[in-house]
């Protein structure tokens, strides 16, 4: 196509398509939408990342107040001690028997 060709296309178009600041913004909101390193997608992608590890220091937080919470309980109470190795390393007396039921 020749110049004047595109100069007639270009004046069909309407007149907000032919104002230069709307075009360069047109073209600059592609640019930063899609094209960019931080595109939607990728803040779609690290916005859910960012969810999942908040759910996960949630979780260990509450993991570390119950563990603070049995480890203060131990070193305080004979009693406990003994249920603690009862139950987590299946420790006995020596007159008894230990029979441990597995779930399948």
């Amino acid at each position: 196509m020749s110049g004047k060709e595109w100069r007639k296309k270009f004046q069909k178009l309407h007149p907000a398509f032919r104002n230069p600041y709307l075009i360069a913004l047109l073209l600059f909101m592609l640019w930063m939408l899609f094209m960019d390193e931080n595109n939607l997608l990728n803040q779609y992608r690290k916005y859910s990342q960012l969810k999942e590890l908040r759910e996960k220091r949630a979780y260990y937080l509450e993991q570390i107040k119950t563990t603070n919470q049995q480890y203060a309980e131990l070193t305080t109470n004979p009693e406990s001690q003994e249920k603690f190795a009862r139950e987590k390393y299946r420790m006995k007396r020596d007159n008894e028997d230990v029979f441990v039921i597995v779930k399948e």
